[in-house]
């Protein structure tokens, strides 16, 4: 399919069988995948395989989006003030969304500047990250009704954050996964503008190393709800599912309170997450 809407801008800067089956992968190098004979598990839990990129694409200034956006499976990177390959604050990313704005079939390859910014609601659906840049992708509406959704792809070598949330409403990442990373969303914790967010993470694969699956901020009323997450690598329990924070507007770095289920911040049950 040809892509849509796409309009060059420039910045100022810039259970056992299946569990051994995703060990055996693991150990190869195909990272999260699950496969059984004759082809994919159709099960909803079943990952999928990392795509072959269908050819590359040069970025030297972001692209906005606005409505759907096919990239036909390309490998997107960063040239020029895009190509740093850079890990600062500031950024400028590769794409766009605004309001509404889908993005799909897009593998984001190196360097990948900041990702994603996604302005408004957005879906990111089958994307993948083959090395995170600063961040995965960014979501920054400013209306609680704003809704994020991840369907399907995968982000891996995130050193830090791959779904940095910074803005309001409700952030749904499902069917996806990641591996050698930092946090996979973490609620900004120090922005000058804060508000109540809402994560749900459901039927996802996390393979270690990784520090967090998510962080929130409890005093400003964020909650977490974790449904069906596979673990992987981490026998010891060492990556925390859910971390609470006392988040702040004055770009301090805010403090850790606790981990774990409570009920309120952190919604989920021992149950909604196996490891292997």
């Amino acid at each position: 399919m040809t892509p849509r809407a796409e309009h060059p801008i420039r910045h100022r800067r810039r259970v056992g069988r299946r569990r051994a089956l995703i060990g055996a992968l693991t150990a190869l190098g195909v990272t999260g995948a699950a496969v059984a004979v004759g082809g994919l598990l159709s099960s909803a839990g079943a990952a999928s395989a990392w795509p072959e990129a269908k050819g590359s694409k040069p970025v030297s200034e972001t692209i906005e989006v606005s409505g759907p956006y096919d990239g036909g499976l390309k490998r997107f990177y960063g040239t020029g003030e895009l190509g740093s390959g850079g890990q600062g604050e500031g950024q400028d990313p590769l794409f766009v969304l605004k309001d509404g704005a889908v993005l799909k079939n897009v593998i984001l390859g190196s360097p990948a500047a900041d990702g994603i910014h996604c302005l408004g609601s957005c879906t990111l659906e089958n994307v993948w990250w083959e090395d995170v840049g600063e961040d995965a992708a960014t979501f920054k509406g400013t209306s609680a009704n704003s809704t994020y959704t991840v369907r399907g792809g995968g982000a891996r070598k995130a050193s830090d954050k791959v779904f940095q949330f910074n803005g309001a409403g409700k952030l749904v990442v499902t069917k996806f996964q990641v591996s050698e990373f930092g946090k996979l969303v973490r609620s900004c914790g120090n922005c000058k503008k804060q508000h109540k967010r809402t994560v749900v993470i459901d039927d996802v694969d996390i393979t270690a190393p990784g520090k967090s699956i998510v962080g929130v901020n409890a005093n400003f009323g964020d909650t977490a709800s974790l449904r069906e997450v596979r673990v992987h690598g981490d026998t010891k329990k060492k990556i925390k599912p859910c971390t609470r924070f006392t988040g702040n507007n004055t770009g301090k770095e805010p403090t850790e309170i606790g981990t774990g289920p409570d009920g309120v911040t952190c919604r989920y049950k021992d149950s909604d997450l196996s490891y292997d």
